[in-house]
C-alpha cells in the first residue's frame, strides 16, 4: 500500500525478512518491534529524479550522529531507486546495526539524548534542476533585470514556518499516553558492526525545507496494545471436540511416583 507521496517507507525485521505491519492511530503511523530484533528502514523512491532522504532515528541523524535537523546529510536515491538503511553509519564502508532494545540501552539514552526515543523520521528533498544558460539579446537585458528584481522581492516575502514534527501538540499528546504502557518502551540500539558501502555525491536541494516529512513511531506490541494503538490479540482456544473423552488411547497408567 502506498502511503506517502514521494516514496514508500517500510520497516523491515531483518531477522525474519518480513515487513512490519503499519498501524494508523490518532493521525500517526506506528510499527511494533520485537526486543532484540535487528531492523532496517527501506526507502523506495517514486520520483523520476534524484531524491535526498535525511533520516533520523530517536531524534539522531543516522549518518552523522548529530541531533536530527533537516539541513544535515542524508542518502541520495536515483530515480525510482530503493535503499535499505540498516544501521548507524560509522564510515563509508561500515555501519552499526539497528536493533530494538529497551529505551535505557538505546543509543540515544547512552549519548544523553532520550527525549525522542521511539520515532523514525525521513525528510525528503527534491533536487534543484540544472539551469542551462541561454543567450539574451542586448535589448532584452534591461527588461529581464527589472523582472528579476520584482521576482526577487516576491521570493523575499515572509512565509509561515513549517511546524517541526517533533514539537507538534499532537505528538506531545501521544507521548503523554505512552506513559500508560505496562513495560519500558523500545529504543534503537548501537548493534554489531556490518559492512555497508556508500559513495559521496553532491546534491543541490530545491528548498531549505523538506518537500515531505515522514514520521513512524514504534514500540513493543504489548505497549501498543496498552496505548490503544492496536487491538489485543485474542486468546487462542481449541475448537469444540465431539469426543472430548476419547482424544488418546487408554493404557495402564504409571503408579504414583513412577
Amino acid at each position: 500500500m502506498r502511503i506517502f507521496k514521494s516514496s514508500d517507507i517500510q520497516i523491515i525485521d531483518r531477522d525474519t525478512g518480513s515487513v512490519l505491519p503499519t498501524y494508523r492511530c490518532r493521525g500517526e503511523y506506528w510499527v511494533a518491534g520485537t526486543p532484540g530484533a535487528r531492523y532496517s528502514i527501506m526507502v523506495q523512491s517514486h520520483r523520476g529524479q534524484r531524491l535526498l532522504a535525511v533520516t533520523a532515528v530517536d531524534g539522531i541523524n543516522v549518518i552523522s550522529g548529530e541531533t536530527g535537523a533537516w539541513g544535515q546529510s542524508g542518502y541520495v536515491l536515483g530515480a525510482g531507486e530503493s535503499y535499505e538503511i540498516a544501521g548507524w553509519r560509522k564510515s563509508d564502508a561500515e555501519i552499526a546495526a539497528f536493533n530494538f532494545t529497551s529505551a535505557g540501552r538505546s543509543y540515544a539514552e547512552r549519548t544523553g539524548r532520550p527525549a525522542n526515543i521511539g520515532v523514525i523520521g525521513v525528510a525528503l528533498f527534491l533536487e534543484r534542476p540544472v539551469r542551462v544558460s541561454q543567450y539574451v539579446a542586448p535589448d532584452q537585458k534591461a527588461e529581464e533585470a527589472s523582472r528579476d528584481r520584482s521576482e526577487g522581492a516576491a521570493r523575499a516575502a515572509p512565509q509561515s514556518p513549517l511546524a517541526s514534527p517533533l514539537s507538534s501538540p499532537k505528538l506531545a499528546g501521544a507521548q503523554s499516553q505512552s506513559n500508560m504502557a505496562p513495560a519500558e518502551k523500545l529504543g534503537t540500539g548501537h548493534g554489531a558492526r556490518e559492512a555497508s558501502y556508500v559513495q559521496n555525491t553532491q546534491f543541490d536541494r530545491l528548498s531549505s525545507t523538506p518537500n515531505e516529512v515522514i514520521k513512524i513511531r514504534y514500540d513493543s506490541f504489548e505497549n501498543l496494545v496498552a496505548m490503544g494503538v492496536v487491538p489485543s490479540r485474542p486468546a487462542w482456544r481449541p475448537g469444540p471436540n465431539p469426543f472430548p473423552d476419547s482424544t488418546s488411547p487408554r493404557y495402564v497408567p504409571d503408579p504414583p511416583g513412577g
